[in-house]
């Protein structure tokens, strides 16, 4: 794996709750970190890497739920791709709806991706693939102006109520495109309870990393607009509509 060259600091300066986790798909094994000691389901390995604080990765036989599945170690399996799991837990009407949504999920060719690795931040040593981030919807929205502050990039969010490892993991990295989700939100994690809810979970692709980065150096994080109150804000507003539209006309 490349060693880590960017300069990720500025990350810190949200003290975070819950630590930012990067994390690598590889072909090969990774050298120079432990493999994980036991199974798991893959939308558990966030909270993993941020329990444990150290780095990580799994391979198949560490994965203990269809995260495997959208990796390409495995094959969904008919019950599984015919629709017949979402409608016996009463996510799904029936398993047309069901298996609708196969169409959509995101997902590895076989053999591409054999071990992911997951570090903390503030151990982190190699190059990642995605950066993603528990936040509160304050810090999300600090994170998101990043990505459009320079750009004028939209704030989108995709997913499906089931497999959102799939949407947190795979999409981010074969998109190009920052995704995020609320906490609660995806049937596995609710019922394995693996997060509280409410929390905004952002994955930043690689290329996404040095824009928002760069930006988050840049911008004010805290705008006045949001400490100012409703009636300093609306004397605020109506100051500068007036002062734009003065700007306009004389153009």
């Amino acid at each position: 794996m490349r060693p880590l060259q960017s300069d990720l600091s500025i990350y810190k300066k949200f003290n975070f709750k819950h630590l930012p986790v990067a994390v690598k798909f590889s072909l090969s094994k990774p050298e120079g970190i432990k493999q994980l000691d036991k199974p798991i389901p893959f939308c558990e390995m966030l909270r993993e890497a941020q329990r444990r604080g150290t780095p990580f990765y799994f391979g198949q036989e560490n994965e203990s739920c269809v995260g495997k599945v959208v990796l390409g170690m495995e094959e969904f399996s008919l019950a599984v791709e015919g629709g017949l799991i979402g409608p016996r837990f009463g996510i799904f009407q029936e398993p047309r709806a069901n298996n609708k949504i196969y169409q959509y999920i995101p997902r590895f060719r076989p053999g591409l991706v054999n071990y992911v690795a997951f570090a903390p931040l503030d151990k982190l040593t190699f190059e990642p693939d995605l950066l993603v981030l528990t936040a509160t919807p304050s810090q999300a929205e600090t994170v998101l102006r990043a990505m459009s502050y320079s750009t004028g990039e939209v704030w989108e969010t995709r997913t499906t109520g089931v497999l959102g490892c799939a949407w947190l993991y795979i999409y981010p990295f074969q998109s190009g495109k920052v995704n995020y989700t609320v906490t609660g939100l995806a049937f596995g994690t609710k019922a394995k309870e693996i997060f509280e809810e409410g929390w905004m979970l952002i994955s930043i692709p690689y290329n996404w990393l040095p824009i928002i980065t760069a930006n988050l150096n840049e911008m004010e994080w805290v705008l006045p607009s949001y400490t100012d109150g409703r009636e300093k804000f609306m004397k605020r507003e109506e100051k500068i509509f007036n002062e734009a539209e003065k700007e306009a006309e004389n153009a």
